[in-house]
């Protein structure tokens, strides 16, 4: 049974990734931040180990991956899905929410990545699956500090990529369009309408679009792929 560490687990795509890779058989443990509730009720009803951790805390990083480690027995996939977002303009946007925003879509899976890395080279099998996003393809406007931590993200996917390859593990990213999360409500329904409207498969995403890309790619049938980014965003955006 392979074990997955799924960060940002209550929620959103989380939380349907939480639900997709236990109903497929993998031991699944999963951080959350703030909602305890929630995720109290997706891990009794899946049965997987849910794990309060703040992204932004590099020591409550460790504490997860200790913590996952020794109820799992080991991580041989990392989903890097925990990520927040707001939007400003540039010139009004402060240094704190700058660093905030970076902290936890870029340093956070750099922490988790690097803490789970030894056991898999020690086991010449891992997978490393970051949730990016397509404006870290193209850039959006009033999200230059969003679209900057997500464009990150895609550039350690590449170069861990070829670090880890020669261990036997993979390393690659999924970068979402418009899916139906509360995180894209916020923009309002008109907005998303709108959105939806410019896809052309006429629709936004769903979270189970997402997961199973990631099902996919943490698969052994995508076991050559490695360094790529699987844009999920019903062409929204074509590369």
């Amino acid at each position: 049974m392979k074990r997955v560490l799924i960060t940002g687990g209550s929620r959103g795509i989380g939380r349907e990734l939480v639900k997709k890779f236990s109903r497929e058989g993998y031991a699944v443990a999963f951080t959350y931040k703030a909602s305890r509730d929630a995720a109290n009720e997706l891990a009794a009803e899946f049965g997987a180990y849910a794990i309060k951790a703040d992204s932004e805390l590099p020591e409550e990083i460790e504490r997860a991956v200790a913590l996952a480690l020794e109820h799992l027995g080991g991580i041989d996939i990392l989903i890097n899905n925990a990520g927040i977002s707001s939007f400003s303009l540039l010139q009004e946007l402060s240094v704190e929410e700058w660093q905030r925003t970076l902290a936890v879509n870029l340093t956070a899976p750099f922490i988790y990545s690097k803490a789970v890395i030894p056991g898999m080279v020690s086991e010449k099998w891992g997978r490393i699956i970051n949730i990016s996003s397509i404006w870290g393809l193209v850039g959006s406007s009033c999200e230059a500090h969003y679209s900057a931590s997500k464009a990150g993200l895609i550039g350690l996917t590449k170069a861990l990529s070829k670090e880890l390859g020669p261990s036997g593990i993979t390393v690659n990213a999924i970068a979402p369009g418009v899916i139906n999360t509360e995180m894209n409500k916020s923009l309002g329904e008109d907005t998303v309408r709108e959105l939806c409207d410019e896809t052309p498969l006429m629709r936004c995403g769903e979270c189970e679009d997402v997961a199973e890309a990631a099902l996919f790619l943490a698969s052994e049938r995508a076991s050559f792929i490695t360094g790529d980014v699987l844009n999920v965003s019903g062409g929204f955006v074509i590369t």
